[in-house]
């Protein structure tokens, strides 16, 4: 494992992975949210640290296999990777969807963020983990 490329990786997936859900989530989807908003803690009552905790946590184990499972195939191994692991959130979203009162909008919106926000974020982590180019 090369830990260089690794910490590289994992900062730069932790911070799309964590922009990209405020943008989708608090911005794109902020209306679909409100049309059931007594299901959510209020944004003065969110718990942030735990907010940033799971962020670190989905970017770490995400950098983690791709460099396990993916690290010498670059951009494009990353990127079916990370489109293999998000369908793992979106069966999540769909389970959640099953016993929560969420909307078809919230069940569509969140399995599309989190196709796109994964497999992307895959890609980074691909295009900054392949090995160097050797010269001759």
């Amino acid at each position: 494992m090369n830990w260089a490329k690794f910490f590289i990786a994992f900062i730069a997936s932790f911070v799309f992975i964590f922009f990209f859900g405020f943008v989708w989530h608090g911005l794109l989807m902020k209306s679909a949210y409100m049309e059931i908003a007594s299901h959510y803690r209020a944004h003065d009552d969110m718990v942030w640290a735990s907010m940033l905790f799971g962020h670190a946590m989905m970017a770490f184990f995400l950098t983690w296999v791709v460099a396990s499972f993916a690290g010498g195939g670059g951009l494009g191994t990353g990127l079916r990777l990370g489109l293999l692991l998000a369908f793992v959130f979106i069966g999540l979203h769909f389970i959640r969807f099953a016993v929560e009162p969420l909307t078809t909008t919230i069940l569509l919106l969140g399995s599309i963020g989190d196709l796109l926000e994964i497999a992307i974020a895959g890609a980074i982590i691909g295009a900054i983990y392949k090995p160097s180019a050797t010269t001759s």
